[in-house]
């Protein structure tokens, strides 16, 4: 069993690189308090630390703005996570590699200040044509106290193959940290964590940017709630909810996901749609009616 902790953080102005990191340090301590495992933070929620840096919106010197104080980012939030004893998915971390080009990266840190990444795959329009965010490594799978986990970066949750290889190679839980500015966008994000739940036979779990920031070019506006989801099948619930948070509510989502209930049902599942995808995807015929 691990409970995580799901952060639709909140988009608040920050007043420097402390006050931003007293939020986090903050946010973990409240998920300590109620007996989390992991604590997980939405995607990009690192872009809220440019408002202490960049006094009017703009798109390019928010991203610079983070991109250079990347290192700084990640030495700090592997300290909280060895303060506080929990296991932090940083949400992402814009970082620019040694070739110049920039990546979206989840820094995963365990409670001793181990660290490792998952890049984004796939990017949004708004990443590739207006920041110039590249594709990082493929999908990988965490080995932890708590079974695999992988990783999917928001807009990555909607293409079932990535998703497919970390089960695959064992993951067992997928965590979604996410950045939506409309409801269209985080609906789209939620039903797709819902049909991987089902599909894979696995849990997934969603957290999100929420507020709105008139300050911010990057994350003006944040729609969107904490959401978990496992198996539609016996001894979970009928649709497969775990846990919901209330919509644009900045409150933190516990919520408990059951490896031992997951590996009795997929031992002698309903269906076993985990197992049953075909090896090979033969091309549609076209059929005439006759």
């Amino acid at each position: 069993m691990i409970t995580v902790a799901l952060s639709p953080f909140a988009i608040l102005r920050p007043h420097g690189f402390d006050d931003f990191m007293a939020r986090i340090d903050e946010v973990m301590a409240q998920a300590r308090a109620q007996g989390a495992d992991l604590v997980v933070l939405p995607e990009y929620a690192s872009m809220v630390l440019a408002g202490a840096y960049c006094d009017v919106p703009d798109v390019a010197a928010e991203l610079e703005a983070v991109v250079s104080r990347a290192d700084q980012l990640i030495a700090a939030y592997r300290t909280l996570a060895r303060a506080h004893g929990l296991m932090l998915l940083a949400g992402t971390v814009p970082m620019r590699g040694a070739d110049g080009r920039t990546r979206n990266r989840a820094p995963l840190i365990d409670d001793q200040g181990r660290i490792g990444f998952q890049d984004k795959s796939v990017m949004t329009r708004f990443e590739s044509e207006r920041w110039g965010i590249v594709p990082g490594q493929p999908p990988s799978v965490f080995e932890t106290g708590w079974g695999r986990l992988g990783i999917s970066i928001c807009y990555d949750s909607e293409f079932p193959a990535l998703t497919r290889a970390q089960v695959l190679a064992g993951a067992e839980i997928i965590l979604i940290p996410a950045c939506t500015d409309t409801q269209h966008g985080f609906n789209r994000v939620r039903l797709s964590a819902r049909a991987r739940a089902l599909e894979n036979q696995c849990f997934t779990a969603v957290a999100p940017t929420t507020g709105i920031a008139p300050w911010s070019a990057t994350l003006d506006e944040n729609r969107g709630h904490a959401c978990a989801f496992g198996p539609v099948d016996r001894g979970f619930a009928d649709d497969g909810v775990i846990g919901s948070g209330a919509p644009d509510d900045p409150s933190l989502l516990l919520v408990p996901l059951d490896r031992a209930r997951l590996a009795t049902l997929r031992n002698d599942p309903a269906v076993r749609n985990r197992d049953d995808w075909p090896d090979h995807h033969p091309p549609a015929r076209i059929v005439t009616l006759a």
